[in-house]
């Protein structure tokens, strides 16, 4: 594991182990709150992404990430994937397929905000590839 040069706001967190299904690489987790709206700090180590996820809803819900350190990618599906840097805001309404992580040579902190609504769960889905994922860093490493 490469020596985190970030420093996150919030601190790292603990290891994210009840996700680590989910998630190629290793992230760290830091609840901020709960109370109304569930937001976190999330850490990924160089490399580290989650799977395409979903976040349902019948109505409201959907996800805000805030980049506060280091370098990322966030994808919604069908589109282009964006470069997260520090002061980058993505937002993912309810019902639509994404997936973020670091970028390969950088530690990656958001901030996740979960969107408050009715009737909400996550489907978490396949991994991203490493054959995707690596193509990504080498065709958009100056992003």
């Amino acid at each position: 594991m490469a020596e985190m040069n970030i420093d996150p706001i919030f601190g790292k967190g603990q290891p994210n182990d009840a996700y680590a299904e989910y998630f190629i690489g290793q992230s760290y987790l830091q609840p901020l709150t709960s109370e109304g709206v569930s937001i976190a700090n999330v850490t990924f180590e160089p490399g580290c992404r989650n799977n395409w996820h979903i976040h349902h809803a019948s109505s409201g819900g959907g996800q805000i990430l805030l980049c506060v350190a280091g370098s990322g990618w966030h994808q919604i599906e069908g589109q282009e994937p964006e470069s997260m840097e520090p002061g980058s805001v993505a937002q993912v309404p309810a019902g639509v397929k994404h997936w973020h992580g670091a970028k390969a040579g950088s530690w990656f902190t958001h901030i996740a905000i979960a969107v408050p609504g009715e009737n909400l769960s996550n489907e978490w889905l396949e991994p991203v590839t490493d054959d995707i994922y690596t193509h990504l860093n080498e065709k958009r490493s100056d992003a």
